[in-house]
C-alpha cells in the first residue's frame, strides 16, 4: 500500500513538473511576442518619421496625408499591447526581470505612440502652412529628422538585444539633436525678423522643430 502511494505521489510530482514546464514555455513565448510587437511599433514609427521628412522636404501633401492616416495603426497596436500587458500582469504575476521587461514594454510602447503622434502633427502643419519654407528651413528639418531616426534605430536595436551600453549612448548623444534645434531656432527667428510675411510659416517651423 505504501509503495502504491509513493508511486502515485511520484506521478503527481511528474505531472506538476510537466505542467510547470509548459507554463514557463508559454510565458516565455508571450514575452517574446510582446517584444516583437514593440519592435513592430518601432518600425512603424521609423517609417512615419522618414515619410514625414520626405513629405516636408518635397511639399508632398499626399504623403503627408498618408502619414496622418498611418498613425491609427500605431495607436491600435499600442492598445493591443496594453491589453496584453494587463493580462500578463494579472495571470502570470511576473517578478524580478520578467516584471521589469513587461513594464519596460509598456513605457516604450507609450513613447513610440507619442512619436507617431508627433510625426502626424508635423504633417498636419505642413498641410496648413501658408507658404513653402525656405530651403534652409527644409534642410534643417531634414537634418534633425535624420538624427532622430538614427537615435530611434539605435535604441530599438539596444532594446531588442538588451544592450544597456548602447541605450546609454543614445541617451548621452541627445545633445546633438538639441544643437540642431537651437541652430534652426536662430535661423527661423532671423527670417521672421527680416520679413514679417514669414512669421506664420516661421511659427509652424518652430513648432515642427520642437
Amino acid at each position: 500500500m505504501r509503495a502504491h502511494m509513493i508511486i502515485l505521489q511520484g506521478d503527481t510530482v511528474k505531472q506538476a513538473m510537466v505542467q510547470q514546464s509548459h507554463t514557463v514555455k508559454a510565458f516565455t513565448s508571450e514575452l517574446v511576442a510582446l517584444m516583437s510587437d514593440v519592435l513592430r511599433m518601432g518600425g512603424l514609427a521609423e517609417a512615419m518619421i522618414a515619410d514625414m521628412a520626405t513629405a516636408f522636404g518635397n511639399g508632398d501633401h499626399e504623403l503627408a496625408r498618408k502619414v496622418i492616416k498611418n498613425d491609427k495603426e500605431i495607436d491600435e497596436l499600442e492598445g493591443r499591447l496594453e491589453r496584453e500587458i494587463m493580462r500578463l500582469l494579472a495571470l502570470r504575476q511576473p517578478v524580478a526581470q520578467d516584471l521589469r521587461g513587461i513594464i519596460s514594454a509598456l513605457k516604450v510602447s507609450n513613447d513610440l505612440e507619442r512619436i507617431g503622434d508627433l510625426a502626424k502633427n508635423v504633417c498636419k502643419r505642413l498641410l496648413v502652412m501658408e507658404s513653402e519654407p525656405s530651403q534652409t528651413g527644409k534642410a534643417s528639418v531634414e537634418r534633425m529628422s535624420r538624427a532622430v531616426r538614427l537615435q530611434l534605430q539605435t535604441v530599438l536595436d539596444a532594446y531588442s538585444t538588451e544592450n544597456a551600453e548602447e541605450a546609454i549612448k543614445v541617451w548621452l548623444h541627445d545633445e546633438e539633436i538639441d544643437e540642431h534645434y537651437n541652430s534652426m531656432f536662430r535661423e527661423v527667428l532671423t527670417y521672421m525678423m527680416e520679413d514679417p510675411r514669414l512669421i506664420s510659416t516661421g511659427a509652424h517651423l518652430l513648432f515642427i522643430a520642437k
